[in-house]
């Protein structure tokens, strides 16, 4: 599902001093594979992911999602980060002024002004795999912080995406609650073969994954 070939990518501080982040990173994901991602702070799991969700361009090496060179000239990234990745982020991104239901349909919207009956069906039936289906009409500033992490999933898995990105999606919550969203990434790993690769600290956490790898000196190890 993944591949990585040779990925560089190098930042300019405010000195103009380079620091080559990532320095010939390979990495090869099965369809339907739970990598865990584990490296020191500033290692360049961040980057990595922003790589891997075309949010970022390497300066050099391969990306292939699928089959498909994302790396390729004249490729149309916003329509496959659309359609093929979902992202879970730490601080979840609800939009307050929307309700469970509604934040998780928000990437149904984007090429569309409303969300098809289909959509909210698959909505609901996600709700239902992540036993938030009660609080579909409340609003983000009343969920607790593990409720709000179920929302995240939800709509980020909402365009049914082939790879399923998070970064440290357990970072703001209390272990019981770590444990749960951990738990929870794995049933959706086996119940719709989604393919993830998520960014964690904890040992705890990324041992419900297929496989940990460590991002060290730019590399994976």
């Amino acid at each position: 599902m993944i591949e990585l070939i040779d990925i560089n990518k190098r930042f300019r501080d405010g000195e103009n001093h380079e620091n080559h982040v990532l320095r010939g990173l390979s990495l090869h994901v099965a369809d339907g594979e739970f990598v865990a991602i584990k490296g020191a702070s500033g290692a360049g799991k961040t980057t990595l992911l922003r790589i891997l969700g075309t949010l970022l361009p390497p300066d050099g090496g391969t990306y292939k999602l699928d089959g498909v060179d994302l790396t390729a000239m004249g490729v149309d990234l916003p329509s496959i980060r659309n359609a093929k990745i979902g992202f879970v982020f730490q601080d979840h991104r609800l939009m307050p002024q929307f309700d469970v239901l509604q934040n998780i349909l928000l990437p149904t919207l984007a090429t569309q002004s409303s969300s098809s009956a289909e959509e909210i069906a698959y909505a609901q039936k996600l709700m239902e795999l992540t036993h938030i289906s009660s609080l579909a009409h409340q609003y983000p500033n009343t969920l607790s912080g593990g409720e709000a992490s179920r929302v995240a999933v939800c709509r980020a898995l909402v365009m049914k995406p082939s790879v399923l990105l998070a970064d440290e999606p357990t970072g703001q919550l209390d272990r019981e609650n770590a444990i749960n969203i951990a738990q929870l990434l794995t049933d959706v790993n086996k119940e719709l073969h989604t393919t993830i690769v998520m960014v964690t600290h904890s040992d705890e956490v990324s041992s419900v994954a297929d496989r940990v790898l460590l991002l060290n000196e730019g590399k994976i190890a």
